[in-house]
């Protein structure tokens, strides 16, 4: 007796059962009055007043969102005796007046019989406590009235009234059954039968009134599972699904009935905890619990001769009786599990002021960054790419944004903002549009670059427009010769979605005339299927593998591998993150194409960067000179 959908269609039906009784009472006691016979009715008539105004009573106490369990229960007891009280009513009318053949008024308290019983079955079927005595209480009289008749006329209706009441119960138990299953579909997933995401948050609502007037403590669990879309990828959706069962099977055995349970869609699964006396309290259960269900998570799962491995990022949120949304709630949750994501994985946090500030901040970032592109606050960057002979051969289109309250916002932040809200595809095309200009202006100068990289975040690339705005903004600003210089890089983290979709707007675009260059290599998904199947140019060595070149050997053999692994496949090399000349000197004489970092330069506006392009052909002529002269007195 929980169930808000089932609340709110039994108050409606207080009013409808109001309005009937009302409206067909006070014809029937107007008809009484023509008849002289008035007396009972008026009286009867009466006492429909004084319960139709305890059913208003009623109808306007019910505030869902506002009432605990125990008010509920209390309040649907008396929504029941109110329909009891209604109903009787009419049973009594009917035995005031079935003897009151002279005017036929017996025949009116027969029909009216009968028509609450059909109002009755119509009604109330969404609840068997309800209908099923009332429609004895309403069709029993009837029976017997006819059966005491002693005609054979008489037997027949009594007959007839029983078969009329079976076929009542009959239709009204069908559609209670069905409404059953219509609520059931509405509130639980179909593949684990566990709550949904909507009754997970009406559920989470009451309870947060609820806590607010009890002053007691709750939390609740967001559980997202690691690295699932890889195994759902690798072994196909049938044994992800059965794995998915299988993780609901393990909470709900767990938890005992003590949390209530919601997948609330993909990979991702929330709990509500029951409600605590104490904060101490609630914080050591919510400690306890989650790192044991994230323990019984990452346990061995068997799934059609499979043995998978498993964990999750467990964000919590614990509830006192500080008035919030349930879908604040939820959010709050949501940012503790991601900050588990960008800790590794496989953990438990929970949400705390720390977590409060970084989302407060983050709201204010995507606030304002809607109203920055609109201003024109993003800035382009460019990072020049040197080659052996130190020659600024190409860039990285970088992305800037200061504000005048936020200050400088670094792009680790602004962009990962704009991939959540999906501005990114906004700011994607802004920076395509100026970047093009760029090397369009660049190309009639004749700034002699051979390549021009822009990145590509993963939603842009997989956007339904990107390739028609690409080409749109081909013909707009580049000519054949410049499309060739384009490269555009996009992170391992592409690969974790649809390879085929990946390789044909891959394919589509280097039709084009683009390049493509695997930013970040090394540090997430890659396989050397990927480079096998998708047509890129390009690796870009990670910063991170580069910056601990002379304090680890690995790191040395990963780079080492890497630039052999691009040999292989006839890929040109580009090292990010260099800073020192030892480790340019390390990644040159193992045979890296192409260097950038803060080493040669930082990235610069578009103006520095021409004046620095320029010195820096210079120097190199220089140095190419000194290092033909250096080869021919050798070789003399």
């Amino acid at each position: 007796m929980n169930e808000k959908r089932f609340y709110n269609f039994l108050e409606k039906q207080i009013l409808v059962l109001i309005g009937w009784s009302l409206l067909t009472g006070l014809g029937f006691t107007i008809l009484s009055v023509l008849y002289n016979v008035a007396k009972p009715a008026l009286i009867w008539y009466g006492l429909v007043m004084a319960v139709s105004f305890w059913g208003w009573n009623l109808y306007k106490q019910y505030k869902y969102t506002h009432m605990d369990g125990e008010q509920l229960e209390k309040w649907y007891l008396q929504a029941r005796l109110f329909i009891y009280a209604m109903f009787g009513l009419w049973t009594i009318l009917f035995l005031l007046y079935i003897k009151e053949n002279i005017y036929n008024l017996h025949y009116v308290v027969i029909f009216t019989q009968i028509g609450a019983s059909v109002i009755a079955a119509t009604f109330l079927f969404s609840d068997k406590k309800i209908f099923i005595p009332i429609l004895l209480i309403l069709m029993y009289p009837l029976v017997v009235y006819f059966a005491m008749i002693q005609e054979a006329y008489g037997y027949f209706l009594a007959v007839y009234s029983i078969i009329f009441l079976a076929l009542l119960l009959y239709t009204s138990n069908k559609s209670y059954y069905l409404m059953q299953q219509i609520y059931h579909q509405a509130q639980h997933d179909p593949l684990t039968g566990l709550y949904n995401r909507r009754y997970f948050s009406d559920y989470l609502e009451q309870m947060l009134h609820s806590i607010e007037a009890s002053e007691k403590f709750a939390y609740i669990l967001l559980i997202d599972l690691d690295y699932f879309k890889t195994i759902n990828d690798s072994l196909g959706h049938e044994i992800g699904d059965k794995l998915l069962i299988e993780v609901a099977k393990r909470m709900e055995l767990f938890s005992e009935d003590t949390h209530l349970i919601a997948r609330i869609g993909g990979d991702e699964f929330m709990m509500a905890s029951y409600e605590f006396d104490t904060f101490e309290a609630c914080m050591q259960e919510a400690d306890i619990f989650s790192k044991k269900l994230l323990t019984i998570i990452k346990n061995t799962y068997i799934i059609d001769h499979h043995h998978l491995h498993i964990s999750a990022s467990i964000g919590i949120k614990k509830i006192g009786n500080t008035r919030m949304k349930a879908s604040q709630v939820i959010k709050e949750a949501d940012t503790a599990m991601y900050e588990v994501k960008a800790q590794g994985r496989d953990g438990v946090i929970d949400f705390n002021t720390v977590l409060a500030r970084k989302a407060d901040n983050t709201l204010e970032v995507e606030r304002k960054l809607y109203f920055a592109l609109k201003s024109n606050e993003i800035e382009l960057h460019y990072q020049p790419q040197l080659d052996q002979d130190q020659r600024v051969v190409s860039c990285e289109v970088l992305a800037r944004w200061h504000n005048e309250t936020l200050g400088m916002v670094q792009p680790s932040e602004f962009i990962l903002v704009a991939e959540k809200t999906g501005l990114i595809i906004d700011l994607g095309n802004y920076i395509l549009v100026e970047a093009f200009k760029t090397l369009k202006k660049w190309d009639e100068e004749g700034l002699g670059l051979e390549h021009f990289s822009i990145n590509i975040s993963v939603r842009q690339f997989l956007h339904s427009s990107f390739v028609y705005q690409v080409e749109h903004l081909c013909d707009l600003y580049l000519n054949e010769r410049t499309r060739k210089k384009l490269i555009f890089e996009i992170t391992e983290t592409l690969l974790a979605e649809d390879i085929s979709k990946i390789i044909s707007i891959v394919n589509a675009l280097k039709e084009l005339g683009i390049s493509f260059s695997m930013d970040d290599f090394g540090t997430g998904y890659s396989s050397l299927s990927f480079l096998r199947e998708v047509p890129i140019d390009e690796l870009k060595i990670d910063r991170i593998f580069v910056s601990r070149l002379s304090e680890s050997d690995s790191d040395e053999m990963m780079i080492s591998t890497i630039l052999s692994l691009a040999n292989i496949f006839n890929l040109r090399i580009v090292a990010e993150g260099v800073e020192t000349g030892e480790q340019f000197r390390f990644l040159m004489e193992h045979g890296c194409d192409l260097f950038q970092g803060y080493y040669f330069s930082k990235p610069l506006k578009q103006e520095d960067f021409e004046i620095y392009a320029h010195q820096q052909n210079i120097i190199a002529k220089r140095i190419a000179s000194r290092r033909t002269a250096s080869n021919f007195i050798q070789a003399s």
